[in-house]
């Protein structure tokens, strides 16, 4: 007889394959296809070993790779809003709980409540870990829109200032990867890729 648990984890491993089916805005590195949610969450997880040694406090890698790797996993049943998005909230953390508790929750109990756990404290951005994750996660879009010309800040028409406030969230942590950052932005600006209102 099949172990329960095991049959329990494979439904929830097919399950978030749909995530490979989100498209997001932003597009790829010098290219014109979008990114869709899975390869997003892949390269947060390799952005944060790579950059780990960055942070502005030493944090649990495997805690912050497990955060990239699940949190956009809600947007299976709650899609993906776009961070600029003037019609719907960026967070809208009710239906991306329900969403949360729905995907995690085909797993079995200990595991399920242990990714809703990690989950919940990426959308609360008040651990170190979290602090992190949220920098590569804002980091990301970041470098793709300057690697394709300004990207969706030009096909939205999304100005310096909007981009600021979003990204400046990369500093608490990160600050030296926000210096980086900071600077890109800047430079967006003297290329007229990035307009100041």
């Amino acid at each position: 007889m099949l172990n329960d648990d095991l049959l329990k984890q494979i439904e929830f491993i097919k399950e978030i394959d749909k995530l490979k089916y989100i498209q997001r805005r932003t597009k790829l590195l010098n290219s014109d296809r979008c990114e869709n949610d899975a390869e997003h969450s892949w390269h947060l997880a390799m952005m944060a070993i790579v950059l780990a040694g960055h942070s502005n406090a030493t944090v649990d890698i495997l805690k912050v790779v497990k955060m990239v790797l699940i949190h956009d996993i809600v947007e299976i049943d709650a899609g993906d809003t776009f961070i600029y998005d003037t019609a719907k909230n960026h967070t809208n953390t009710d239906e991306e709980l329900l969403a949360a508790k729905r995907i995690f929750g085909l797993l079995p109990t200990e595991q399920a409540a242990d990714f809703i756990a990690i989950w919940e404290e990426f959308e609360a951005g008040e651990t170190s870990e979290a602090k992190f994750a949220r920098s590569m996660d804002r980091l990301e879009p970041l470098l793709q829109n300057v690697s394709n010309n300004g990207g969706t800040w030009r096909e939205f028409d999304v100005d310096y200032a909007k981009v600021y406030h979003k990204k400046k969230v990369i500093a608490d942590g990160a600050e030296a990867i926000w210096q980086y950052a900071d600077q890109l932005l800047n430079e967006s600006v003297d290329k007229g890729i990035l307009k100041r209102q």
